[in-house]
């Protein structure tokens, strides 16, 4: 399409909004939308002409590698690549894992997404960049979001990008949220004026027949009138008038490709099977070198127009991607099958895309492709392709040599399917594989529990089903049946939180002997009761997270459920936030929801309130749109455990109402609890400590803890500190010493700070109280818990301000009051202002002021209020730009300011408070 760029007929105002955003000062991204044949490409060529003295990156999406993870953002880094030995090492090794030079778990679009920031504005350092994307609806999922996390993020660079996409087809850059510049087909008068231009010897019926069928497009009008024989008689050429645009120009294609030799008809085939790239002009730029297929002796292809020649590779490529289409049509099934096997040779080192050849290359079963189609599952499985995986299992599934075979690779498609949130493909996939009358298999049972407890929150028939399918598992069965069959009971029970069934489910598991993994023994002692069953658990977790490369996505969700019964998520949350990302966008959906719901319980207890917030959010959208009813109102339970935490009484109430009343009736006792808990905390938030007291009981009695009861040892604090306050002092006490004689310390270490909390409210003697203050204080994972910290220092505070007199006890109260102002608490935050008042402490400043700086961002600040550049400042701190940027972002909101400028007076007012309060 080179004429069309010198020509470029009708495109005036697109032309003059691709100068403007070539000419906009700064980085900054736009969407070319059009329909296929439009002139995108066409556009993309001008913008070229455009670019001055950026230096120009190519690349295009393409449809044989839509289900490669990362594939597009390996073509369009390609030769970007070596300047990656600028950035930090933690940069490199993202890269060398998604790109398959070392082992690891796929990182989330987040961090990938930096990794590129970093080194695209490292390469614009010493020239400014433009980035320039053909057919991106072809781009594979894992590539798109990254490329549309960092489009997002190029304000303040030297870097542009260009991203075509059809608007007939849809893509990941639909919801990209980047501003679009929509390019129509040509109206009526300028389709004339660039057919007479490029035509000028057209008689008028073939004129109007051209035009009629062109319908505006392009690319049909600079293609069809040379393949209209010999001037046209009236008739249709194409056969029917209804026939869509891109078809005809298929035939076009097509009639070119008939023509050529058998030899060279085989080659294009090979490279359109194989995805070879198609642009403007055939033209790609910055490719990785044999990633696919070269083809080789097709200079009558060459010469026909259908390919051209790669100016940055010599390859060839495809002029278009109808050309692709319209080879891949026209061959025969034996020709389609012949050139697969023969692509299977090629990337016999590729798992994943040797597979994908090897599948569509038989017809007849074959144990050893279904083998190497199970293999490639795998390994989508841990890159975050879930999906891609179950069609893989599926085909394995259809190759298979056996019944057995069959069953058993239908049951893994079914299985990944269902934590990939495709619960109906799941089903349709079991019925396939289940005769008449025959009984459920294994895989049909976790199937349709899935179904019974996602979608409905039935913990009982759920229960009982699988509880059935277990008593009926042959002794020497393979393990893998019943590793499902236990760990979807233990789901089932954790969500039940009754104690008869944790029995029935722990009967059970007792009768299958070593069957049992070591990861399902982990499951069961920290999903039932913590209590009776956590000591030693999180040693075990370290420990089973240690193999952490090699885990699947609903593995890595199970041991952190665990970690957060035993409050040791924080340590586990990087491997989450790796996963979580590509686990929603492309994997394991609903996997990737627990996943959520984790980060969002650690950003809870870590006092990241907005974050958690924002999480939560995020994952009500895909609960509701998966139909995931369970999980929608697991997410509300959270969500209004943060509201009644931050004052937000009424909303938690609602929530809580909601909540109850869903989750009660259903025996959704892991709900249920919550809902008490969020009105304990509303009732303590707003200081109602006789409310507070009855919701606290309703989960546990005084002096003891519900058996099976997951919010039981979480309520400890709550309980004690109601009591107190309703003068139930000896109730308090006992639950107190309950939770020290039941070893709940050794078990957690947030449960070691509240237990040493609720010993110092409830000790008689002002020794022992200060003892049990001081050793809640010196926890070493205290300050990870701000919540209960700020909260047993209210109550140390109090205490002395009554027994050793209000200078005392202003420290204390300050501490305290400081973390309820940060967190956000308003109604602790009240109460704790209240008695510094009554200790007599000024109040001069907003408690926002006080907010801790750590030493490094006080250091960036200081910088940054003297003068300095980011660069500068990263210079002399040995960080990049990019760091000293998140370093002010986060130092901004803690010191109450919104501007650079404001910095030196609020350091100023930080340094003199911090010398008041000494």
């Amino acid at each position: 399409m080179e004429s069309l760029v010198s020509t470029m007929v009708g495109r005036d105002g697109v032309q003059e909004e691709l100068s403007a955003f070539m000419a906009a000062a700064g980085g900054q991204a736009l969407i070319l939308r059009g329909e296929t044949g439009v002139g995108k490409s066409a556009l993309l060529d001008h913008v070229v002409g455009l670019a001055g003295e950026h230096r120009v990156i190519r690349a295009a999406g393409v449809e044989a590698e839509a289900e490669l993870p990362f594939a597009g953002l390996h073509q369009l880094l390609y030769s970007l690549l070596p300047h990656a030995t600028g950035l930090d090492e933690g940069r490199r090794a993202l890269f060398d894992v998604v790109f398959g030079l070392r082992k690891g778990a796929a990182p989330s679009v987040m961090s990938l997404g930096i990794a590129v920031l970093d080194l695209l504005s490292l390469v614009a350092s010493e020239k400014a960049l433009l980035l320039l994307l053909d057919d991106g609806q072809w781009m594979d999922a894992s590539s798109a979001e990254v490329c549309g996390f960092v489009a997002r993020r190029l304000s303040g660079s030297s870097v542009k990008m260009l991203i075509a996409v059809r608007s007939d087809v849809g893509s990941r850059f639909d919801t990209a949220a980047l501003p679009e510049l929509p390019v129509a087909a040509l109206a009526e008068e300028e389709a004339g004026r660039l057919l007479d231009l490029r035509h000028p010897r057209l008689d008028a019926q073939t004129r109007r027949v051209v035009l009629e069928h062109a319908m505006g497009n392009p690319l049909a009008l600079l293609e069809l009138p040379a393949h209209l024989n010999g001037g046209h008689t009236g008739e249709d050429p194409f056969g029917s008038g209804n026939v869509p645009l891109s078809r005809r120009l298929q035939h076009v294609y097509g009639r070119r490709i008939e023509r050529l030799a058998a030899p060279v008809r085989e080659e294009l085939l090979r490279g359109a099977l194989d995805g070879v790239g198609a642009g403007p002009g055939g033209r790609h730029a910055d490719r990785a070198p044999g990633a696919r297929y070269r083809m080789r002796e097709a200079d009558e292809a060459v010469a026909a127009g259908l390919l051209d020649s790669d100016p940055a590779t010599g390859h060839l490529v495809f002029r278009h991607p109808l050309v692709r289409t319209a080879v891949v049509q026209l061959a025969t099934p034996n020709q389609r099958r012949a050139a697969h096997a023969e692509l299977a040779r090629v990337h016999r080192d590729d798992v994943e895309r040797r597979a994908r050849h090897l599948a569509a290359s038989i017809v007849d079963p074959d144990e050893e492709v279904a083998a190497e189609l199970e293999a490639a599952a795998e390994s989508a499985t841990r890159r975050g392709g879930a999906v891609a995986a179950v069609a893989w299992l599926t085909r394995a599934a259809e190759l298979s040599e056996t019944a057995a075979e069959r069953s058993r690779r239908v049951g893994d498609a079914a299985f990944i399917a269902g934590h990939a949130a495709l619960l109906d493909q799941a089903q349709q996939l079991i019925r396939s594989d289940l005769p008449p009358g025959a009984a459920e298999s294994p895989a049909a049972v976790v199937t349709s529990a899935y179904v019974a407890l996602y979608e409905d929150g039935d913990v009982r028939t759920a229960h009982r089903h699988v509880t059935a399918a277990i008593g009926t598992l042959p002794e020497d069965g393979t393990p893998e049946p019943a590793e499902r069959l236990v760990n979807l009971l233990l789901a089932i029970s954790q969500y039940a939180g009754d104690p008869a069934l944790w029995e029935r489910t722990e009967q059970l598991m007792d009768s299958l002997g070593e069957r049992v993994g070591t990861r399902s023994a982990i499951y069961r002692d920290a999903w039932s009761d913590v209590v009776r069953h956590g000591a030693g658990v999180h040693e075990r977790v370290e420990a089973a997270f240690a193999g952490v490369a090699e885990l699947e996505p609903w593995d890595l969700s199970r041991l952190g459920v665990a970690a957060y019964h035993v409050d040791t998520l924080r340590r586990y949350r990087p491997y989450l936030r790796r996963a979580v990302d590509h686990e929603v966008e492309t994997g394991a959906v609903g996997t990737g929801m627990t996943m959520l719901h984790l980060i969002m319980l650690d950003q809870l207890a870590a006092g990241e309130w907005d974050d958690a917030e924002r999480t939560g959010r995020r994952v009500l959208e895909l609960t509701i749109s998966h139909g995931y009813t369970l999980f929608t109102h697991h997410t509300h339970a959270y969500l209004g455990l943060l509201a009644a935490m931050r004052g937000e009484v009424e909303r938690a109430r609602e929530l809580q109402a909601v909540l109850d009343a869903w989750a009660r009736p259903r025996g959704v006792g892991f709900l249920s609890q919550i809902a008490d808990a969020i009105g304990t905390t509303a009732a303590l938030s707003e200081g109602d400590y006789e409310a507070a007291y009855l919701y606290a009981i309703g989960i546990t009695p005084p002096g003891s803890f519900a058996p099976c009861a997951h919010q039981a040892p979480r309520t400890l604090l709550d309980l004690v500190e109601a009591a107190v306050h309703t003068g139930r002092l000896e109730e308090a006490r006992r639950h107190a010493r309950a939770a020290s004689d039941a070893g709940l310390p050794a078990v957690s270490p947030r449960l070691a700070l509240v237990t040493y909390g609720a010993l110092a409210m409830t000790a008689a003697d002002e020794k022992e109280a200060e003892d049990m203050y001081a050793r809640a204080e010196a926890q070493p994972a205290a300050a990870g818990f701000p919540f209960e910290l700020a909260r047993i220092r209210l109550a140390h505070g109090v205490r002395l301000r009554h027994t050793q007199g209000p200078k005392a006890a202003r420290p204390v109260l300050l501490r305290a009051a400081e973390s309820f102002d940060r967190l956000g608490a308003a109604g602790w935050a009240e109460r704790a202002q209240a008695e510094l008042r009554a200790s007599g402490a000024p109040v001069r400043i907003s408690l926002s002021y006080l907010s801790t700086l750590t030493w490094q961002e006080r250091r960036i600040a200081e910088l940054a209020a003297s003068g300095l550049t980011n660069k500068e400042i990263g210079e002399r701190m040995h960080l990049s730009p990019r760091t000293i940027s998140s370093h002010l972002y986060r130092v901004f909101p803690k010191l109450g300011i919104t501007s650079r400028a404001a910095l030196r007076d609020a350091l100023d007012k930080l340094g003199s408070s911090e010398k008041e309060n000494a």
